[in-house]
């Protein structure tokens, strides 16, 4: 089984021949049809994360049951978009309505024989074989590379906007960074009916992007930011700001770009070490809200299949977000271009079984 593998930190990853375990009760073998490459795979690369290595990457991807053991509530055909952090259900978090911070979740899965698996998945890979409950079913008619991005990018930015944030129509809002989770935030933010919405990215290329998924307005992320903001809020600053990248710098700007009493969303993941600071003061006097998205307050196993409903129904186009289709050879490259700010989601498609 062909997959991406990483041998080791600072290393650049490769394709490598992978033996899978066997399918034991309430696990299932997954022919995969597309897997997104996500900034996420790459902080496991370039040290921002801390992850065992060997390492098989990936977490975002669709595809077919071709295998199920007893329990495991799927058959030989299925579709379903894995999920990198299903729920227990039974500890205080799930209990209590709040599955995306499940007490599991984040916990290292075991390796499979010599190798790691990036988040329990490593589903860069033309296989996989996971538990039962890291997947959840979805329509046939789903195009592949639009239900790979369901697994991460798409439930992590519209859950931001319509979980955490609660943006509201006539909101605005401004988005730093525009991989596909912040490509994700904006188009949710413009389905939700807010305007201006303002997006932001260091990168001159990602406009084009950003004006596809909706964006009212383009902006270069630089120390001008927050009065650039400001001038198209009437004066205020943004209802809302949702900070994509994972920096305490963006933070901060993130921060001083939204107006007295608005709300500032950390979605992006950082570094352990790099600390954010803000003025007692100003958090006093601003009456700003921040606070964090993870996984888009969402709990995958309800808001999966509503997102993946609403692309069969024509209401939800995560098309604008892919950038680049490639192959699994090709993945190395979408990580480098990554890391130059190029283009937005890269998703690998695979052939699937004649």
């Amino acid at each position: 089984m062909k997959a991406l593998v990483c041998r080791a930190p600072g290393e650049a990853p490769a394709v490598e021949d992978i033996e899978l375990p066997p399918v034991g009760p309430g696990d299932i073998r997954v022919r995969i049809l597309a897997a997104g490459v996500c900034h996420t795979d790459l902080s496991m690369l370039n040290g921002t994360l801390s992850p065992m290595f060997p390492l098989v990457l990936g977490h975002e991807a669709t595809g077919v049951v071709l295998e199920a053991g007893d329990g495991a509530g799927f058959a030989t055909g299925d579709r379903v978009v894995l999920n990198w952090s299903p729920a227990c259900r039974t500890c205080w978090y799930c209990q209590h309505g709040e599955p995306w911070i499940c007490e599991t979740s984040g916990i290292p899965s075991q390796p499979r024989g010599d190798l790691h698996v990036t988040l329990g998945l490593g589903a860069l890979a033309e296989e996989v074989v996971v538990r039962a409950n890291a997947a959840v079913g979805v329509p046939e008619d789903v195009p592949a590379e639009q239900a790979a991005l369901l697994g991460c990018a798409a439930l992590t930015g519209v859950g931001a906007v319509r979980n955490t944030a609660g943006v509201q129509p006539g909101d605005s809002a401004v988005v730093l960074g525009l991989g596909g989770v912040g490509l994700s935030v904006v188009l949710a933010a413009r389905a939700a009916g807010a305007g201006p919405v303002i997006a932001v990215d260091v990168a001159e290329g990602k406009r084009e992007a950003a004006l596809a998924a909706g964006a009212t307005d383009f902006l270069l992320a630089d120390g001008g930011l927050a009065k650039a903001v400001r001038a198209l809020t009437g004066g205020r600053g943004a209802d809302h700001a949702f900070e994509c990248v994972g920096r305490s710098a963006s933070i901060t700007a993130a921060w001083k770009s939204t107006r007295r009493g608005g709300r500032v969303t950390v979605v992006g993941i950082g570094r352990r070490d790099d600390i954010v600071s803000l003025s007692a003061l100003e958090i006093f006097h601003s009456a700003r809200t921040l606070c964090s998205s993870v996984y888009g307050s969402s709990d995958p196993d309800a808001d999966l299949p509503a997102l993946a409903q609403s692309i069969v129904d024509g209401t939800l186009d995560l098309s604008p977000l892919v950038s680049h289709r490639i192959g699994l050879d090709e993945a190395p490259e979408a990580f480098a271009r990554m890391e130059r700010g190029e283009g937005a989601r890269s998703v690998v498609l695979f052939a699937p079984l004649g």
